[in-house]
């Protein structure tokens, strides 16, 4: 069992989901139970997989929720440029969040790589 805690793709992840909440408490009222609700959900599920993925007890069930967190990070990307498009969010708030969710995505496939590589270690 690993503590997710000790992850950076988990700190990383909690911390894209933080500023998530910050900037869809600006949206619309008439948005909360729809683009806002999904945003939230889809990004709270990437750090909540990772976390998940490390109470397995082996590498291959660890990586497929790290896919189920990688999933979670596109749909996520895919909300924040439909947020952005529908002027919800500012520019410079998109660039940071999609920064972000990048950062997330490639550290995930980094690990699910490490993961899923015979003889690889997966304490990264």
């Amino acid at each position: 069992m690993r503590d997710f805690h000790n992850l950076k793709v988990w700190t990383k992840a909690h911390e894209f989901v933080l500023g998530l909440y910050k900037v869809t408490a600006e949206f619309p009222q008439a948005e909360i139970y729809g683009l806002t609700s999904q945003l939230r959900r889809a990004g709270i599920s990437i750090p909540a997989n990772i976390a998940e993925g490390c109470g397995r007890n082996t590498k291959i069930e660890f990586a497929r929720f790290l896919h189920i967190a990688m999933d979670s990070a596109s749909e996520a990307q895919y909300h924040l440029l439909l947020a952005r498009n529908l002027y919800f969010l500012k520019t410079s708030d998109y660039q940071r969040l999609e920064g972000q969710v990048i950062e997330v995505k490639r550290m995930l496939t980094s690990l699910i790589q490490k993961l899923t590589t015979p003889f690889a270690k997966a304490d990264s």
